[in-house]
């Protein structure tokens, strides 16, 4: 059954939904409180680490660390979680007859729930902070709907690597762990050598982070080309995902 007739299955998509959110915070005391809390914490850890190297030289320094730190932490969660969908439905999709779109997305759109959470403590450290509050903030859902696409698009990537191929899970940890380096969190992109910084720019997190810190920090909205870079880094990404994903699906239940 291919994955164009999703749309037939929206209820279970929902009950998939809720499910994988409570169950990530299935006997916390705090539940969904973490979702404010996690960004937070990370936040007053590496605002403690470098705010002596690197505030000086960056306006409203923990806005710039927490929008970085929830985009981040979405990508990531996304794609880890997103990763082993088919391999950890494998006894139901091998006896159930429907999209297997439904596993990855579904997954995806947990995380998009916290996501959407993540941005409360954001606007709170703004108004705590006196980052400008403008009409522009009215372009963070543009953010991460755009950020969304990217991130399902690597999800469908990975997952279906990892029907084939185990051990994509480790290398992704690897790579996650790269890629946070990688991308201008909680340090400047100007440090970088200015050889260098075209190609730190090529980073699609850095095209994401950068269009959510124009909102936030300089309270203005995204030039032209911001937006186009962001709207090449989700559509690509997530074209080339479907297409790989409806590629082998069929595939996936002589793998599972």
């Amino acid at each position: 059954m291919k994955s164009s007739s999703i749309f037939r299955y929206g209820f279970l998509m929902e009950q998939l939904v809720k499910r994988n959110f409570n169950t990530k915070y299935r006997q916390s005391v705090l539940g969904v409180l973490w979702s404010f809390l996690n960004p937070l914490l990370t936040m007053a850890v590496q605002y403690v680490v470098f705010s002596t190297i690197f505030q000086s030289e960056i306006d409203h320094f923990p806005v710039y660390l927490l929008s970085g730190i929830i985009l981040f932490n979405f990508f990531t969660e996304c794609v880890s979680l997103g990763m082993d969908s088919i391999v950890l439905n494998g006894p139901l999709i091998t006896k159930v007859a429907m999209p297997k779109l439904v596993y990855p997305l579904s997954r995806s759109l947990s995380s998009l729930i916290n996501l959407v959470i993540s941005f409360v403590p954001l606007l709170l450290v703004m108004l705590l902070s006196g980052a400008p509050l403008t009409p522009a903030l009215l372009l963070i859902p543009v953010a991460a709907v755009l950020l969304f696409g990217f991130a399902l698009g690597m999800t469908l990537i990975l997952c279906t690597l990892n029907v084939f191929f185990r051990d994509t899970r480790f290398l992704w940890s690897v790579v996650s762990l790269l890629w946070t380096y990688a991308t201008p969190i909680f340090y400047p992109i100007d440090i970088i050598p200015a050889a260098w910084q075209a190609i730190f720019r090529l980073n699609p997190m850095y095209q994401f982070i950068d269009f959510l810190r124009t909102i936030t920090i300089h309270g203005a909205c995204p030039s032209a080309m911001q937006f186009a870079a962001c709207i090449l880094c989700a559509v690509l990404p997530l074209a080339a995902g479907l297409l790989v994903f409806r590629w082998q699906e069929d595939k996936f239940v002589f793998h599972l």
